[in-house]
């Protein structure tokens, strides 16, 4: 069996195992709805590190409210979509209600000032984010760059998807994605 095969038998396993699982959890069944958390908290948990830009606890409430969110919807989950495609959407929105609910931090319409300032040189001339790996360079982007970046680059959302879920226009969200990409660039040396 080539390799092609191989891969595409274990993703199909692996849905029919989250879909038996999910159906299991939704019958009231919290072993069933821990294996789904133990197979998917990883992924859960890096979208949500990608999209918000922290790390350590809060990342883990995040995750964990994500979870919540999952178990109190999961009776009315109808199957549509796989299980994981569905968790994924969940930490997105998850995410991108942390984002809308932050008071002291850098607003979204106060993005276009932030990212002008981003990836300047130091006072010694240096630009200091070239030695960040790429994942540490995101997260310095404002919340609306970032966000826009990390839902179309990494997660495969139509420009569309993201103005309808950040409140934008589809030109917005294309300018903001634009900017973000030359803002890593600057500031990872050209390599993006």
């Amino acid at each position: 069996m080539s390799e092609s095969m191989t891969d595409t038998t274990t993703a199909e396993v692996a849905a029919a195992t989250d879909a038996a699982l999910a159906r299991s959890a939704a019958a009231g069944d919290a072993c069933a709805f821990e294996s789904i958390y133990r197979r998917h908290a990883g992924r859960v948990h890096g979208v949500i590190v990608r999209l918000v830009g922290v790390q350590g606890v809060r990342a883990e409430d995040l995750t964990q409210e994500a979870f919540v969110r999952a178990w109190q919807a999961l009776p009315k989950f109808r199957f549509e979509s796989a299980v994981s495609t569905w968790l994924h959407r969940l930490a997105v929105t998850t995410a991108l209600m942390e984002l809308r609910s932050r008071r002291g931090g850098p607003r979204f319409d106060e993005d276009e000032d932030a990212l002008d300032g981003l990836g300047m040189a130091d006072s010694a001339g240096n630009g200091t984010a070239l030695s960040m790996d790429l994942e540490r360079a995101v997260a310095t982007l404002p919340p609306r760059a970032r966000a826009v970046l990390v839902l179309h680059d990494v997660e495969g959302w139509k420009h569309e998807e993201i103005a309808n879920e950040l409140g934008m226009a589809v030109g917005s969200s294309k300018a903001q994605l634009h900017r973000a990409r030359q803002l890593l660039r600057g500031r990872l040396g050209g390599e993006v």
